[in-house]
């Protein structure tokens, strides 16, 4: 099976809600008692409504603990790549028919967030970034169309 790319910042986070969410189980399981004692189960909303939790929080648990099983945590700060640009990098673009200047991290899918400045390794940027350097100038196509773009800065932060 293939690994997950994952950045240190994002194995934090699912470990950070993987937490969170095994501190639910208790509480729903409680509530499950507490439903189960107001009688018949056909017609108790309660013990619907907290068997409903239950399966969802069970789900999201299985699926970070996948997730995290098959992570493969790289740390972008311990890799001297000398302005390339590589998956974990922060990259700095100019578009070159606007004069836009954009700052991408690239990371994993799960960690990827556009209005943050996280863009998904797999998303036709960062694909199109990958293994380029800096001052280089590249041509991606995007859903919008093809865009012409110049490496101004790579930083691994």
């Amino acid at each position: 099976m293939d690994k997950i790319p994952m950045t240190v910042r994002g194995e934090k986070m699912l470990r950070e809600e993987l937490d969170i969410l095994m501190k639910r189980r208790p509480l729903i399981s409680q509530a499950i008692a507490e439903a189960r004692e107001l009688g018949d189960l056909k017609e108790n909303a309660e013990y619907h409504a907290a068997r409903e939790e239950q399966g969802i929080c069970e789900a999201q648990i299985r699926d970070i603990e996948y997730k995290l099983s098959m992570a493969q945590v790289i740390d972008v700060t311990k890799m001297q790549n000398a302005g390339k640009v590589i998956f974990g990098s922060t990259v700095t673009l100019i578009d070159i028919d606007t004069d836009e200047e954009v700052t991408y991290q690239i990371v994993g899918d799960d960690e990827a967030d556009i209005k943050a400045g996280r863009i998904s390794v797999n998303s036709p940027i960062a694909r199109g970034l990958i293994g380029k350097m800096q001052d280089d100038e590249v041509s991606i196509t995007t859903p919008g169309g093809k865009r012409e773009f110049e490496i101004s800065d790579v930083a691994y932060l």
